[in-house]
């Protein structure tokens, strides 16, 4: 499934936990924080869930 976010947006997003950047993960339909946390959040009918309950945390 395809991530259906406009650029411009996914350039204005951060990671709400240490406010890195996101990168889309099409395969697991998440935005990946590219910054220290490394945390996915998860993307429901296009639509991002940026909380940090809800982010799905690295493997160590």
């Amino acid at each position: 499934m395809t991530i259906k976010l406009d650029s411009w947006l996914l350039e204005i997003l951060a990671c709400p936990n240490c406010g890195g950047d996101l990168r889309a993960d099409d395969q697991a339909s998440e935005l990946v924080c590219t910054g220290s946390c490394g945390y996915a959040y998860p993307v429901r009918d296009d639509i991002p869930v940026l909380l940090v309950d809800e982010a799905r945390t690295p493997a160590p």
